[in-house]
């Protein structure tokens, strides 16, 4: 019997729901329930097939035993060293190469210098910065925001130079960076799982949180449905993230990509809607079922992103690996 599993914290409504749905499919051979963790113990393998990860990314101890059941061949969703190493403002560099429009975008040192380290650490940047440079490249009105991180933590709306200096003197030790605000006439944000699978969803991000999701939403442009479905696919088979949303502002008819590492995105009915929740249940105990399927004990059953395949032979360095020399 091979287990999939589903690792959470604080949020209810989803991970029932989709213990639900997976057993009540019936599959001969599979069994879905919450995670259990105890002796975490080097190089042992877990009990699952698959686990599903909605809370690594604020339990530290919880990425830990995810990268060591991945070593021994769980499948882990989403995979938990990409994870690690990702950050939002790569995020928007790939983009530059994979063809989906995004905002202007600057990365920015740390106001003040990390710690145990002072202004000899940093002697390879240039002082002052040419902030007249980068303020006519990314314009005002602009969004200010942690390089890395989510949750619409240390986010700024600036509409001017000293705005912005006044800003940056708040962030302290946050690496930043400077965004181009784009003033949307539609906004929308999409669930990617499986990365095959697309719920394209009209939002308002100038809402309160459980007010985001438009209910009765109005008709849109099939085309335009068509160009942010093809770049929600192109943002998750790039990254690699099995269960994901990316949200895009439309300004002039074109979709901007503003946020797409979002890989234990909000799944609570209350908030998504039972629409946009039925789907999503649906849709993640699927991928599960699949992935427990397709599951090979003792081997590599994550999933890595294009942009890594492209510059690594995995299979060549599997490979490699096992040869002496």
């Amino acid at each position: 019997m091979k287990k999939i599993g589903i690792l959470f914290g604080q949020e209810n409504s989803f991970p029932q729901a989709f213990v639900d749905r997976v057993n009540s499919k019936n599959e001969k051979g599979f069994i879905a329930e919450f995670a259990k963790i105890n002796m975490v113990e080097q190089g042992a393998p877990t009990d699952y097939a698959v686990l599903i990860d909605r809370i690594s990314q604020d339990i530290p101890f919880y990425r830990a035993y995810l990268k060591n059941a991945a070593l021994n061949g769980t499948a882990v969703i989403n995979n938990p060293f990409w994870w690690s190493a990702d950050e939002k403002f790569f995020n928007n560099a790939l983009m530059t190469k994979v063809g989906v429009t995004v905002p202007k975008t600057v990365l920015l040192p740390s106001n003040q210098h990390p710690p145990d380290t002072n202004e000899m650490s940093m002697r390879n940047l240039e002082y002052p910065l040419d902030w007249e440079r980068i303020f006519n490249y990314v314009g005002f009105p602009a969004f200010f925001k942690p390089f890395a991180g989510g949750g619409w933590k240390n986010v700024y709306h600036l509409h001017s130079v000293d705005e912005f200096f006044q800003a940056y003197h708040e962030t302290g030790q946050l690496v930043m960076m400077l965004q181009e605000a784009i003033d949307f006439t539609e906004y929308f944000r999409c669930y990617c799982l499986d990365r095959r699978d697309v719920r394209i969803m009209q939002y308002d991000p100038k809402q309160p949180h459980h007010l985001r999701y438009v209910r009765n939403p109005k008709p849109v442009e099939a085309k335009l449905l068509k160009r942010i479905e093809e770049d929600v696919l192109k943002i998750n088979n790039a990254l690699g993230y099995d269960f994901n949303t990316a949200e895009f502002a439309v300004r002039d008819g074109i979709p901007y990509a503003i946020d797409f590492c979002n890989p234990a995105p909000d799944a609570a009915i209350d908030s998504v809607g039972e629409e946009n929740f039925e789907w999503v249940v649906e849709a993640a105990a699927n991928m599960a079922i699949r992935r427990a399927k397709k599951h090979k004990e003792k081997q590599n059953n994550l999933t890595w992103g294009n942009f890594i395949e492209s510059f690594v032979n995995v299979k060549e360095l599997k490979g490699n690996s096992n040869k002496s020399g």
